[in-house]
């Protein structure tokens, strides 16, 4: 039996589509293949894109907007917040070409040096998302920390792995991120239904202004014992 914190997934791979070749991109996509997924990266630029695919070795390849759309069980948007509608709309999503599609959302829509978030009060870019990707599955997740984060092996700090909080209101979907969260040696968290991904929006916007600040965010919060008074 292989320990616990073993990248070998224990389930069938899974094919996952990544709209995006930047840094998220590179750091998620390099972890889901070490556990033995199957990766398509795509993007504006298809020679940035090929030389991610390189880079993650036999089990990634690259390809358009919609080509990788099409190739995923699982799709993960990994553009900048600014460039999502427009890569949903290359990768067809109007049109349905995500329909049943679990959509992982790892965006921020944060305005640099003010820490706010650019879209009007409660709203989020998941349920954006949501509203443009015609019957996808969209789960919101992996947006709370730098693309340096993600590529710890594994992302454990003083002995306690991170916790990744996952919104969304699809059991399937939700279940299936969980195993992509698992994978990569983080913990996954329920954080509710889609509708809560604004607060997650909200407050990864406003630790990273602590962070830049020189603030240890995490130090604003107990221990989960004393989290609702003990």
């Amino acid at each position: 039996m292989p320990p616990e914190n073993s990248n070998e997934s224990e389930k069938s791979p899974m094919r996952i589509g990544i709209l995006g070749s930047g840094n998220m991109a590179d750091a998620l996509g390099t972890q889901w293949t070490r556990a033995g997924h199957h990766v398509m990266v795509s993007g504006r630029d298809p020679a940035k894109a090929r030389a991610l695919a390189e880079r993650l070795g036999p089990s990634a390849r690259s390809g358009t907007f919609a080509e990788a759309a099409e190739f995923g069980d699982v799709v993960l948007v990994a553009v900048p917040y600014s460039a999502v509608a427009d890569a949903l709309t290359a990768a067809g999503a109007e049109t349905g070409t995500l329909r049943d599609k679990m959509l992982i959302d790892c965006t921020n829509a944060v305005v640099p040096d003010r820490f706010t978030i650019d879209l009007p009060t409660g709203t989020s870019m998941a349920e954006r998302i949501s509203h443009q990707a015609v019957g996808a599955r969209v789960v919101k997740a992996f947006n709370t920390c730098h693309e340096s984060v993600w590529r710890l092996t594994p992302p454990v700090f003083e002995g306690r792995p991170l916790v990744v909080p996952l919104c969304g209101d699809d059991a399937e979907a939700i279940a299936t991120v969980r195993t992509l969260v698992t994978d990569i040696g983080c913990e996954p968290a329920d954080g509710g239904p889609l509708e809560r991904a604004s607060l997650l929006e909200a407050t990864t916007a406003f630790m990273i202004g602590l962070w830049f600040r020189g603030v240890d965010a995490q130090a604003m919060l107990p221990p989960q014992k004393y989290g609702t008074g003990g």
